[in-house]
């Protein structure tokens, strides 16, 4: 199982980058996926999920009208787009794909805003 994530790096403040996550080993289609974030010294946050068939979508109010995940289950993949980028973005982005007590986890990508 790998989920891989790029897309990451160094973004001023207001700018946009899309994140990507390539899924193989598992069948993507039937599991749900998110996009989390971990800043330094805070704990992991969720900042978006997806259902199986990509028809539900949830964001926290962190981050709603901001970013935007889809996937392409053609393609096992799931992506985050990111606008209007704020330097309290600035985290490692992790890929995480669950369907009941099965969770797989990203390696994560670095993600920063400055000001």
């Amino acid at each position: 199982v790998q989920l891989v994530e790029s897309g990451g790096g160094l973004v001023e403040s207001g700018g946009s980058l899309r994140l990507s996550c390539a899924a193989s080993g598992f069948t993507f289609s039937s599991f749900s996926m998110s996009w989390y974030r971990q800043a330094p010294g805070k704990g992991r946050e969720r900042v978006a999920a997806i259902s199986p068939s990509g028809t539900t979508t949830n964001y926290p109010n962190s981050v709603k009208g901001r970013f935007t995940i889809s996937r392409d289950n053609a393609k096992n993949s799931v992506y985050l787009q990111m606008n209007s980028l704020k330097p309290e973005d600035t985290a490692v982005y992790f890929c995480n794909a669950y369907l009941g007590s099965t969770i797989y986890w990203g390696q994560g990508t670095q993600v920063t805003v400055s000001s």
